[in-house]
C-alpha cells in the first residue's frame, strides 16, 4: 500500500467543520470564533425564520389565488364554437398538425362573434367545440382551478423561503468579508512588527 493510500481523506463538510471548531488551537483567531458564531447564528435564524416565510407566503398565495379563482369563475363561461368553413391545410413542417378557422359563437350577453381559433387538422366546417369566453364575448382560456391554486401556493412558498437565504447569505457574506478586512489588517500590523528582524540591511 502506498503512502498516498494511507492518507486520510478530507471531504469539504469535514473540512468546513474542522476550522469552525470551538477548541483550544492556538492557531484559531478571535476573528476565526467570532465568523464561527456568525456562521451559527445565520443558520439557526434560517432554520427560525424559512418555515415562517414559507406560512406567510404561503397563505397570501392562497388568498390571492383563491380570489383570482372565484373571479375567474364568476366572469368566464363556456360558449359553443362553430366553424365556418373548413380550414386551410396546415404549413409544412407543422408539428401538431393544426391550424386555424374562421369560427362563430354567442359570447353570454347574447351577442354574435366571430374570429379565427386554432383547430386541429381535420376539422370540417359546421363542426362545433366549446371554449372559454368572458362577459364580453371574447375568446379566453379555462379558468384557474384548484390544482393551478395549489401550484401558485407552492411557487410562493419556495420564493419566500429562497429570498431568506439569499438575505442570509448576503448577510453572511458581508460579515466574512468584513472580518478578511480585520485579518488583513492585523496581519499588516504583524509583519511591520516582525519583518524587520527577517530583513538584513546593507
Amino acid at each position: 500500500m502506498s503512502g498516498k493510500d494511507r492518507m486520510p481523506r478530507v471531504t469539504l463538510p469535514g473540512r468546513i467543520v474542522r476550522g469552525r471548531r470551538f477548541d483550544r488551537n492556538p492557531l484559531r483567531r478571535a476573528s476565526d470564533r467570532a465568523e464561527t458564531v456568525v456562521l451559527v447564528l445565520l443558520t439557526l435564524a434560517f432554520l427560525v425564520a424559512a418555515p415562517l416565510a414559507a406560512l406567510a407566503c404561503g397563505g397570501w398565495a392562497h388568498t390571492a389565488a383563491h380570489r383570482a379563482e372565484l373571479a375567474q369563475a364568476a366572469s368566464r363561461r363556456l360558449v359553443t364554437v362553430v366553424v365556418l368553413a373548413k380550414p386551410a391545410a396546415p404549413a409544412p413542417g407543422a408539428g401538431d398538425g393544426g391550424t386555424t378557422a374562421a369560427v362563430r359563437w354567442t359570447a353570454p350577453d347574447g351577442t354574435v362573434m366571430k374570429g379565427e381559433v386554432p383547430v386541429p387538422y381535420g376539422t370540417q366546417a359546421g363542426d362545433r367545440f366549446s371554449l372559454w369566453s368572458t362577459q364580453d364575448g371574447h375568446l379566453t382560456g379555462q379558468p384557474m382551478n384548484d390544482s393551478q391554486a395549489a401550484s401558485l401556493v407552492i411557487l410562493a412558498e419556495v420564493c419566500g423561503v429562497a429570498g431568506v437565504a439569499l438575505a442570509l447569505a448576503s448577510a453572511g457574506g458581508l460579515a466574512r468579508w468584513s472580518f478578511n478586512r480585520r485579518r488583513i489588517a492585523a496581519w499588516d500590523v504583524d509583519w511591520q512588527a516582525t519583518g524587520p528582524r527577517w530583513t538584513t540591511r546593507a
